[in-house]
């Protein structure tokens, strides 16, 4: 089954140096997920898949035609830099997303672990 994309605008906002892409997916209402949607996006624009971001997607009452709202970054740091990070998060696979959370957490607990072990050993008691 071929996907069609279709351009409705492009366009460039230079305060934020960004590019902001409307596209129509045919007959793709409730079939299409986000991560998808935006590898297809970064194919027909020749543009990084981690650079694009999926903004709002959304379908009419009655019909099959789905219209996505794209953030399409020069570089990853400033998609870092002016995105929430929770964005960022909704672009990956859920196994990604889990294995990128379960890293931070156990970081930050043996962190927390070293703070407290360190304070036992200062020797400041009663």
């Amino acid at each position: 089954m071929s996907q069609e994309v279709v351009s409705l605008s492009d366009r460039t906002n230079i305060l934020l140096n960004r590019r902001e892409i409307m596209v129509l997916f045919k007959e793709q209402a409730g079939k299409l997920r986000r991560t998808e949607a935006s590898e297809m996006v970064a194919k027909k624009f020749g543009l990084s898949k981690n650079c694009v971001i999926p903004m709002n997607m959304k379908s009419e009452r009655g019909k099959k035609d789905l219209i996505g709202t794209f953030y399409a970054f020069n570089t990853e740091e400033e998609t870092k830099n002016q995105l929430p990070r929770y964005r960022l998060l909704r672009n990956l696979s859920k196994g990604e997303r889990k294995k990128l959370i379960d890293e931070e957490k156990a970081a930050k607990l043996k962190a927390k672990q070293a703070a407290s072990s360190e304070a036992k050993g200062s020797g400041r008691g009663r």
